[in-house]
């Protein structure tokens, strides 16, 4: 073995080790489950024995071999034994058959290889134990099929550029573009794995799927994709259908959803650029705030498609966030299950079971919602921008923030659970309707809204919890609202609207409550459904206050104690009448509210001071006033 190839083994056995170490983190607070690794240092070793190696060269429609294990007839060439397999050169239109015994492990090594074909996989993993797909340092290879398939009894269901019934793996540090005028880019009927290298995948339909799991570790990814650009599927087996990333570069645009699992989908790092179904344009109320009942016309080429002020074309149908993943026998019947079962929703990041986010930069621009998931989602850490046509993050069960920092510029609701903690993270939510929404049954706003999403409804403790991080809320509908109990415990939580009477800056649930403990919260809005505090459970004094007369958004509200020390300060982008402000440093006595031209005084005598109404005010709708 030459001294290249000796340093590319021992890099890969130093990468493993990291690998193994790394999944021994500690997990954080609200980190329920986590995707095992099954990444070993084969799957990230890129050497090979050259004299043992057969090469292939490719020559327009043959190619010529050196060595065993490998025939050419008619443009097809067939690997039947265990080896490493060197292509260089082109092929018109051919393709590769891998089709070994089931305990065969193959190495194709891509040496500035391009191959087409016109009516079938340029690579078909037929049989085999394990097939590797190395990418040779500096070389640029291509593959590319054509727009239908003649597909026989042996390969009914074969539907992607490269597609494997065997557990396949990626690496090295070569490029390889895809073009997929069929349907999909990459489909791995078993295991995927990626540990390296730069890759260009354009797809009628799918980007990369596995359908068992797939594992991402290093590598850049460039995927324009009519339907999902990452996608593991399996249902049908307990701790499948999962998505691990722990590192690469992602620029993804689908027609629908960018990345999906089945199972649990885990981010450790990366760098996410995605953008779906149109981006956050194409949204589901429209720029007057009506109900756009054309939101969801999704898949295809949307990248084409310039919807105008959130309105595009009439959809087929309309999208069922309840019906999302379809199950996939690895038979005949995957051929139609695997075109026809793409989710019919735009969302960035999507998930059955869990999400666990604890590293990353994403910067996402969805017309669906930007993060959403059909169990818990968990932020442990990570960077993320979220533009969303719908809800920046929706779990239909439980959402926990234990850190990291979200932004969440445009969405209909920002953040909504059954039950949402805050433990820590530095937060921003920019939304038209709630800010947070802790619920059940379905999200609240419009009942016309084709964006509704469910929550489980086997939990009934609906409760929103902050007891740490920063909270920044701009709302032009609730700025916090829970359909339970709503507690603060510690933290930060500043809120900017509403401005209308219809909604409060602070809302929770007939016949719950709502109390605080610690932390500092100034939330501003209109007068007409203004909550504060409750005095039972509450150990923190607390001040719900309506002014005289409206105070223009961009004017700081400014608390001061009998000394003319500032205890609390805020400036609210909306217009406002009324205030909940506390803080550990409030205590019993006088304080002067001042914004603007405005100066009134109040008296803290008891753990609760209102002029207004505190402890719930209930509109009598299902749910309390933020309800359905």
């Amino acid at each position: 073995m030459d001294i290249k190839k000796k340093l590319a083994l021992f890099a890969a056995l130093v990468l493993a080790l990291c690998s193994v170490v790394g999944c021994e983190k500690t997990q954080k607070d609200g980190d329920l489950s986590t995707v095992a690794s099954e990444i070993e240092a084969e799957d990230i070793d890129v050497g090979y024995e050259e004299s043992n190696a057969v090469n292939i060269r490719l020559n327009g429609t043959s190619a010529e071999i050196t060595g065993s294990g490998a025939t050419e007839k008619d443009g097809i060439i067939t690997i039947t034994a265990a080896g490493t397999y060197v292509l260089a050169g082109d092929m018109t239109n051919g393709r590769v058959v891998v089709d070994t015994d089931k305990n065969s492990k193959v190495k194709l090594v891509l040496n500035n290889a391009n191959i087409t074909c016109s009516d079938n996989a340029p690579i078909f993993v037929q049989k085999a134990d394990k097939v590797f797909i190395t990418l040779e340092d500096g070389t640029e290879n291509s593959l590319a099929d054509g727009e239908s398939y003649n597909l026989g009894e042996d390969d009914s269901n074969v539907d992607g550029v490269i597609f494997s019934r065997s557990d396949l793996t990626f690496n090295g540090l070569g490029k390889l573009s895809i073009k997929a005028n069929y349907k999909h880019g990459i489909v791995c009927k078993d295991d995927l794995i990626i540990t390296g290298g730069e890759y260009t995948v354009t797809s009628a339909s799918g980007g990369i799927y596995g359908k068992d799991s797939i594992q991402i570790s290093q590598g850049t990814f460039d995927i324009n994709a009519g339907s999902n650009a990452v996608k593991s599927s399996n249902t049908e087996e307990s701790g499948k259908g999962t998505i691990k990333i722990t590192g690469g570069i992602f620029n993804l645009t689908a027609g629908n959803d960018g990345i999906e699992a089945a199972g649990i989908l885990e981010v450790e790092d990366g760098e996410f650029n995605i953008t779906t179904g149109g981006g956050s344009e194409n949204a589901s109320m429209t720029s007057n705030g009506q109900p756009n009942e054309n939101w969801g016309n999704w898949g295809g080429n949307m990248q084409d498609m310039q919807p105008p002020n959130g309105d595009m074309g009439k959809p087929d149908g309309k999208p069922n966030d309840d019906m999302m993943f379809q199950s996939t026998a690895n038979n005949i019947s995957d051929t139609q299950a695997e075109a026809d079962s793409t989710s019919d929703s735009a969302k960035a990041l999507k998930a059955e079971q869990q999400i666990n986010i604890k590293g990353g930069t994403f910067n996402i621009n969805s017309s669906d919602d930007s993060i959403h998931c059909n169990g818990d989602i968990v932020f442990a850490g990570g960077n993320l921008t979220l533009s969303s046509g719908d809800d920046g993050v929706h779990a239909d069960g439980n959402l926990t923030i234990t850190d990291g920092t979200i932004n969440v510029e445009k969405s209909y609701e920002g953040l909504e659970g059954v039950t949402v903690t805050i433990q820590g993270g530095d937060i921003k939510v920019n939304s038209s309707d709630d800010g947070i929404n802790a619920a059940g049954g379905s999200d609240t706003g419009s009942a016309d809204r084709m964006g509704m999403d469910r929550f489980n409804s086997n939990i009934s403790d609906y409760l929103l919890t902050i007891s740490g991080g920063k909270t920044v809320i701009n709302a032009s509908g609730d700025g916090v609202d829970s359909n339970g109990n709503f507690v603060m415990e510690g933290g930060e939580l500043y809120v900017s609207g509403p401005t209308d009477n219809g909604n409060g800056a602070i809302d929770y649930g007939d016949g719950a409550s709502a109390w605080i403990t610690g932390g500092t919260i100034v939330a501003c809005g209109s007068l007409g459904m203004a909550e504060g505090f409750g005095e039972e459970n509450s150990t923190q004094y607390s001040v719900l206050h309506n002014l005289n007369s409206t105070v223009s958004g961009g004017t700081e509200v400014k608390i001061t104690d009998s000394k003319g020390n500032t205890v609390i300060s805020y400036t609210p982008e909306k217009d406002f009448q009324s205030v909940v402000f506390s803080c550990e440093n409030l205590e019993e006595g006088t304080y002067t509210i001042s914004a603007g031209d405005i100066s009134e005084e109040i008296t803290i005598s008891s753990i609760v001071t209102s002029n207004g109404s505190f402890g719930g005010m209930g509109g009598g709708r299902p749910f309390g006033r933020g309800g359905m």
